[in-house]
């Protein structure tokens, strides 16, 4: 009987984000249950996984430096917390009212706007957002035609159409510049938000697709019923930490960054690392920002081709407080901020009226975004006077006139990358194309297929699928 020997392959994943963390976690469990010869590496530029993900705990505070919470309308979080043991860990927000802040004052919106369930359409038109004129001109949403959508279109452009601009400056700019720090001029409704195309070709009426639907303004949700933001009880890097825990077969490398990348003969890849050091793998999962993995390929004819990704440079500003301070705004969760204000800051969260268990003995926490694209200067300012900044700005809208027991200030540059007209499709035909140059190579992450947290997550699960499958098909045999 003839013996088969199987080859030992070797998988690299470059960047440690949640991306990356999640391909190498699932092709370690389906490494394991098929019993391949199969070694892991991971590497990550800094000296910490988790990317973005960042939670700092100290005093009975809990402060996440970098996203706060997740929709996990997929349920592709609950899906890997659920394989790691920490399900049971996973926490939502609490009720309160959201408001939007146009001129120098705050008016508050129904939460189900944004959130998903039937909305209230009678609260939402005789709320203040809305001048006379903006309110029937919204309320035009009921009696316009459908329109068919043969190419893509700005967030900015599909929203006016449907509900008039002054909606658009009160309502949708102020929620995504402040959940996504994007430039509605310029980003696609397709790549960002497809499902509203869907309610307008089912139902014709965005309002009533929403009512029907129970769909809210990010779009998100695919099924009725009200959604919530999501964490963990200890902070959302819990999730990273029992992650990097459970890699007990991944190689990680960290502090290690990848200059270059090239084919082999045989089309396996490669790898230079800054330190002068080669690793040559069978297979490369690509998790890092389009604009970085662009010069990684300098020998990639499209990915030269391809202009570089714009990204958005924010800060997260957390102050706490006393208990007490903000009783103005008691039971309230955020507000978001319109172009047509006075206010340098974003948006708003009062983190403890939000989560429990976030600060100790009754004190109180406010979490704040400054900076979106076209508005990156801010960021670059010293610590004092962003605190200075902020600070102005919570006066004028809620009275806050104490001053914090410490402020947090952490700066992303180039943090979150905007998906302009024409995303999805450049990115399709990009990834096609640049597939027949590296065959071995696969790309993944939020440059790609989606921004969110749950979004990478189902990305690094289903990299793993495919590159197992492949691994499968070729069976690993000399």
């Amino acid at each position: 009987m003839m013996k088969v020997t199987l080859k030992k392959r070797k998988v690299v994943i470059v960047g440690g984000g949640i991306t990356g963390l999640t391909t190498a976690y699932y092709l370690q469990q389906k490494t394991k249950a098929h019993n391949l010869p199969i070694d892991i590496v991971l590497i990550e530029a800094s000296l910490r996984l988790g990317g973005k993900i960042h939670t700092e705990r100290k005093d009975g505070y809990i402060i996440e430096r970098g996203p706060e919470s997740f929709f996990d309308t997929g349920s592709s979080v609950r899906k890997l917390a659920r394989d790691l043991n920490i399900e049971h860990e996973i926490v939502q927000n609490n009720n309160g009212r959201t408001f939007i802040a146009v001129g120098s004052k705050l008016h508050q919106i129904p939460s189900n706007i944004l959130l998903g369930g039937s909305p209230k359409i009678f609260t939402f038109m005789t709320s203040n957002v809305l001048s006379l004129m903006g309110k029937f001109r919204a309320a035009g949403d009921l009696f316009l035609p459908k329109l068919p959508h043969e190419a893509d279109e700005a967030i900015s452009e599909f929203f006016s159409r449907r509900f008039g601009k002054e909606l658009v400056e009160n309502l949708v700019e102020p929620v995504l510049a402040g959940t996504f720090a994007g430039d509605v001029d310029h980003v696609s409704m397709q790549s960002m938000f497809p499902q509203f195309y869907q309610l307008e070709n089912d139902y014709r009426s965005l309002l009533v697709g929403m009512k029907k639907t129970g769909k809210g303004i990010y779009a998100l949700v695919d099924t009725p019923g009200e959604i919530h933001y999501e964490s963990f009880v200890n902070g959302l890097e819990s999730l990273i930490e029992t992650l990097e825990n459970s890699l007990t077969d991944v190689t990680i490398l960290k502090g290690l960054k990848v200059n270059c990348i090239e084919n082999n003969i045989d089309y396996s890849q490669s790898i230079t690392l800054n330190d002068g050091t080669t690793i040559d793998a069978d297979k490369v999962v690509m998790t890092t920002p389009f604009n970085v993995t662009k010069k990684i390929f300098p020998d990639s004819d499209i990915m030269q081709q391809v202009p570089e990704m714009n990204y958005a440079t924010i800060a997260t500003v957390t102050m706490a407080f006393k208990p007490g301070t903000t009783k103005k705004y008691e039971g309230a969760l955020n507000f978001f901020v319109s172009r047509n204000s006075h206010f340098a800051i974003t948006s708003c969260t009062w983190s403890h009226q939000k989560w429990d268990n976030i600060t100790p003995d009754g004190h109180e926490l406010i979490r704040v975004y400054i900076g979106r694209v076209g508005d990156e200067s801010i960021v670059e300012l010293s610590d004092n006077e962003i605190e200075k900044i902020v600070l102005q700005d919570l006066n004028r809208a809620v009275g806050l006139d104490a001053q914090p027991l410490f402020t947090t200030v952490a700066r992303w540059k180039e943090a979150m990358p905007q998906y302009t007209i024409g995303h999805q499709l450049r990115m399709t035909s990009m990834k096609e194309q640049f597939y027949k140059e590296f065959p071995n190579v696969y790309l993944a992450g939020s440059s790609y297929e989606g921004i969110s947290i749950p979004d990478c997550i189902l990305q690094g699960r289903e990299t793993a699928e495919l590159l197992l499958a492949q691994l499968l098909e070729q069976k690993l045999a000399i």
